[in-house]
C-alpha cells in the first residue's frame, strides 16, 4: 500500500493525502451480498437526539461479511479485493468450491486467485482461518473471536494485528493491538496475517466537507459553551476551561474508568499502555 500527496491546486487539496487503492481490483460489489442500511442521524426511536455531531453523510450499502469463517475444509478462491465504505479495511470476495460466495475482511498481502481455507488442520498461511490451538506460537493474527462460534470481534480495522505469544491449558495468550496482553480460549477462531490498508492512518482529509460526507457534523469546543452545557464552559473572556473533563464531569487525559469488578479483568495479564 502507498499514499500520494495531491498538488495544491485548490485549498481543499493543499494538505490532502489520499490512498492509492493499489490493492482494489473492482469497483462493483457482489449483488447477492449487499443490502440496504438506514441511518439514525443520532436519534433514538422517539426522535430524540442521543448522539451529538452525527448526521448526513453519503448514502451507503452494507456488505455482509463472514466473520465466523465456519465453512471448514472447503477451499475458496479470492475473486476480488474491494473497497468497503462501512470499515477502514478492504474486503475480499471468496468463491467456495461448492459455489457459495462470501466476503471476508482482507488480510494484508492477499491476491486475486489465491486459495484460502478454514479448518482444524490447515496450513498457517495468509488468509487461512483456524483455531488458536492449531496456530504456531509467534504468528501474527487478526479477526479474532472473543467466544467460540461468536464471530470475529478483535483486530478487525485497517492495519491492525495481534500476536499469539503462548498457550496455557485451555487458554491462549495474545498480545493485542493496544499493547494489552490477555487470555482467550484456544477454541476461538482467528485469521492468519494482519489486516489490509495499513496506510489508512496516514491519510489526511484536507477539508471539512469530507467529514460531512462521512456523516460527522461540526463539533463545538467545550470551552466555547456555557456552564449549563459543559463543565468546561463559561468564564470571562477566553478562559482555559479548567481541568479537561467530559460533558458528564468525568476527567479526561489518564483517568481510569474501567470497573475493578469487571468480569473479564481476570483474563487480562497486562493492561494496555
Amino acid at each position: 500500500m502507498s499514499v500520494r500527496k495531491l498538488k495544491p491546486i485548490t485549498p481543499g487539496q493543499r494538505f490532502r493525502i489520499v490512498n492509492n487503492f493499489e490493492e482494489i481490483t473492482t469497483s462493483k460489489p457482489e449483488k447477492s451480498l449487499v443490502r440496504g442500511i438506514s441511518k439514525s442521524g443520532g436519534r433514538n426511536n422517539t426522535g430524540k437526539m442521543t448522539m451529538r455531531y452525527t448526521g448526513g453523510g453519503h448514502k451507503k450499502r452494507y456488505r455482509e461479511i463472514d466473520f465466523k469463517r465456519n465453512k471448514f475444509g472447503i477451499p475458496a478462491t479470492v475473486k476480488s479485493v474491494e473497497y468497503d465504505p462501512n470499515r477502514t479495511a478492504f474486503i475480499a470476495l471468496l468463491a467456495y468450491a461448492d459455489g457459495e460466495k462470501r466476503y471476508i475482511v482482507a488480510p494484508h498481502g492477499i491476491k486475486v486467485g489465491q486459495k484460502v481455507v478454514s479448518g482444524e488442520t490447515v496450513a498457517p498461511e495468509i488468509g487461512n482461518a483456524m483455531k488458536l490451538k492449531n496456530i504456531p506460537l509467534g504468528t501474527v493474527i487478526s479477526c479474532i473471536e472473543l467466544r467460540p462460534g461468536q464471530g470475529a470481534k478483535m483486530a478487525r480495522s485497517a492495519g491492525t494485528s495481534a500476536q499469539l505469544i503462548a498457550r496455557d491449558g485451555k487458554y491462549a495468550v495474545l498480545k493485542m493491538p493496544s499493547g494489552e496482553t490477555r487470555m482467550i480460549l484456544v477454541e476461538c477462531m482467528a485469521t492468519v496475517g494482519s489486516i489490509s490498508n495499513s496506510d489508512h492512518q496516514l491519510t489526511v482529509s484536507g477539508k471539512a466537507g469530507r467529514s460531512r460526507w462521512l456523516g460527522r457534523r461540526p463539533r463545538t469546543r467545550p470551552v466555547a459553551m456555557n456552564p449549563v452545557d459543559h463543565p468546561m464552559g463559561g468564564g470571562e473572556g477566553r478562559s482555559t476551561g479548567g481541568h479537561p473533563r467530559s460533558r458528564k464531569g468525568i476527567p479526561a487525559k489518564g483517568y481510569k474508568t474501567r470497573s475493578k469488578k469487571k468480569e473479564s479483568n481476570r483474563y487480562i495479564l497486562q493492561k494496555r499502555k
